[in-house]
């Protein structure tokens, strides 16, 4: 006979979570309250009561200013509220993979979804799931599923599907694809416990293989129903019970394959006890190992220097709780997560996640284990650092920092030294505006003996710059408008770059007026609308403009008088035959002498002074030569008929 203990029986780690923390905070504190029952077990449960942990099946139990146990099914919010008002010291237990569910639903509550929950309508852990959203329906089975995506009026309602951590993985599809092909506004989170998927898998695989299955575990634990439903469907000979008494009142040993599974809330020392009672002696068919070597199993060693993957049980200000599945406590320093500066924990890691992790330092004596996150990052970046590389392939990182001779940036994990001249920034300005930015850059050269990694951004630039140069010289003709920066100033005008390109604006074409230096008008840096007026393509020459006839102060004169209008003019300088006038900005006209008074004056500054402001009407205006006549003269005698002397 051969009797098979599943690997997987036992404890999850969010259960072994809740009995480790119920164990420490009754031996430090005498009494704690436990807000039902910690785990689906009563004789797990009586042995915590001997310890100190006393089960509250209300709120009202639980005396003001007490220690109180949250369940590893979690609780809904409010109970948190009223644990709060009575000053109780509050210790969380709940299943990190709950709590995950919690932010799900609360989340998607508040964006208006309807949530529907697969589980069992009563359990613990539905009830409290339901605690933390708004309007939800709990669904146990695929017929029910089906009346749920039948109904009409939930086509397109807006939707968020969760599950129980333990629901059966088979039901759970089945009823997902249901109501995917009637609702349209869905959003589907599969938030089975992985550990619930693997117990369930090698339960199959070892009822299908056996004579005879024994499932151990309480009537009223959900998850363990589960196991015997599933060893029913393959298996004939199915026990199911809560401990070795129990089964020693039945048939056990019937057949020459026995399987043993167990749900999450079965402490080990039972699951021994059930061994030991089908054989003493046998050797359990796990690798060669036997059942009490599996169980210890959990107090396996650790070594510096080895990694491991755990899940994230919680998040502090100074460290990162994580499960390895023994029973050391395991601990990632905040300053161990991550070399990028920006990391965002709160944003990045949270209760449920799984997580590899280098060991940093074990302490036997404290039971605690040190941890790196960002030492397996490293591990892992050198190697896409190097096959960035080998292949030429862009990287992208975040750079952290400015010295002497450039910036360094951290990418997968890995300082990449960025040299001035292949930051891309310009000799006369700061490479600091690269600090805190994420850039894309080239790896040059590697040196992992050394921890050397040297990158360019420069030749990103390069190559993009190319790419629309070309892009440019296959498309540009005369009259296209580019956006463009202004790169550099002369004195006779400036260069703009389009776009990988540079062309240039002479200083007549940068402003309607007379200036004497482009910077009176635009500045290196400045983001200009230009277009092309010249082509040659030959020499690779542009030449651009950036003054629009829009603009042009002959034809804002134009638009606003014609011959006979009367303006008021600005007098700007005299000559021996008459005094030269601003009609608009950009358009002088001229009042002769004869036409500045109703009498003969010898000079125009006799009767004008230079500024001021006078108002003269327009006589004469030449298109061809844009030149305009006026005339204060015209005004004083009241007629048109008048010649220049």
């Amino acid at each position: 006979m051969s009797v098979t203990v599943a690997k997987t029986a036992g404890f999850c780690f969010g259960v072994r979570r809740a009995v480790d923390m119920a164990e420490q905070q009754a031996g430090q504190n005498g009494v704690i309250y436990a807000y039902g029952e910690i785990i689906h077990n009563t004789h797990e449960i009586a042995r915590l009561a001997a310890r100190g942990v006393r089960t509250a099946e209300t709120l009202d139990e639980i005396p003001d200013g007490a220690k109180v146990l949250i369940r590893a099914h979690g609780v809904p919010r409010g109970v948190f509220d009223v644990l709060r008002e009575k000053q109780c010291e509050v210790f969380d237990a709940t299943c990190p993979f709950v709590s995950k569910i919690h932010r799900i639903v609360d989340e998607q509550s508040r964006q208006g979804r309807l949530i529907v929950i697969f589980g069992s309508r009563n359990h613990p852990e539905v009830l409290g799931i339901q605690g933390w959203c708004g309007a939800s329906v709990v669904l146990e089975n695929e017929e029910q599923a089906k009346a749920f995506a039948d109904n009409p009026d939930l086509a397109d309602k807006p939707i968020a599907v969760v599950a129980q951590t333990t629901v059966n993985r088979t039901v759970w599809n089945i009823s997902v694809d249901l109501i995917k092909k009637r609702c349209t506004n869905l959003k589907i989170f599969d938030t089975i416990c992985k550990a619930t998927d693997e117990r369930q898998s090698e339960a199959r695989l070892l009822a299908g293989a056996s004579d005879q299955m024994v499932v151990i575990g309480d009537k009223k634990s959900s998850n363990t129903k589960r196991l015997y439903e599933i060893s029913q469907s393959l298996c004939s000979d199915v026990l199911y019970v809560e401990d070795a008494a129990e089964l020693a009142a039945q048939q056990p040993c019937r057949g020459r394959r026995i399987g043993i599974t167990a749900g999450a809330s079965t402490p080990a020392w039972i699951i021994k006890e059930v061994s030991n009672m089908m054989s003493e002696e046998t050797k359990i068919e796990n690798g060669g190992e036997d059942f009490a070597a599996m169980l210890e199993e959990s107090f396996k060693t650790l070594n510096t220097g080895e990694k491991v993957t755990g899940t994230v049980v919680a998040v502090s200000t100074t460290d990162v709780q994580v499960d390895l599945g023994v029973k050391h406590t395991a601990y990632i320093p905040l300053s161990e997560l991550s070399d990028d500066p920006a990391f965002d924990v709160s944003a990045n890691i949270h209760p449920g996640d799984e997580i590899e992790a280098v060991v940093v330092r074990v302490n036997d004596s404290e039971g605690t284990v040190t941890l790196s996150k960002k030492r397996v990052d490293q591990l892992k970046g050198w190697e896409n650092i190097e096959k960035a590389y080998e292949e030429h392939s862009v990287v992208e990182g975040v750079v952290i920092e400015e010295n002497r001779g450039g910036v360094v940036a951290i990418a997968y994990g890995v300082r990449v030294f960025i040299p001035a001249s292949q930051t891309g920034v310009p000799k006369d300005q700061p490479m600091a505006q690269l600090v805190k930015t994420k850039q894309s850059f080239y790896i040059t050269e590697i040196n992992r003996q050394r921890k050397r990694v040297v990158g360019s951004i420069r030749q990103i630039q390069q190559e993009a710059r190319k790419a629309s140069a070309e892009q440019i010289w296959s498309t540009i003709e005369v009259g296209n408008e580019y956006d463009g920066t202004v790169k550099s100033l002369t004195s006779y005008g400036a260069f703009v770059d389009i776009g990988g390109v540079d062309g240039m604006v002479h200083i007549s074409e940068l402003s309607w007026g007379r200036i004497k230096h482009p910077s009176e008008v635009v500045a290196v840096g400045d983001k200009v609308k230009v277009f092309v007026i010249g082509l040659d393509k030959e020499n690779k020459k542009i030449s651009l403009g950036y003054k629009r006839e829009e603009d042009n102060p002959w034809n804002v004169f134009k638009s606003k008088y014609d011959i006979g209008s009367v303006a008021e003019v600005k007098i700007l300088k005299f000559m021996p035959f008459g005094a030269f006038a601003e009609i608009v900005p950009g358009v002088d006209g001229l009042i002769h002498i004869s036409q500045i008074s109703d009498h003969r004056i010898a000079k125009p500054e006799d009767e004008l002074e230079v500024g001021q402001k006078v108002e003269a009407k327009i006589i004469d205006i030449n298109d061809e030569k844009k030149k305009v006549s006026l005339s204060i003269r015209a005004l004083l005698v009241g007629n048109d008929d008048f010649d220049e002397e």
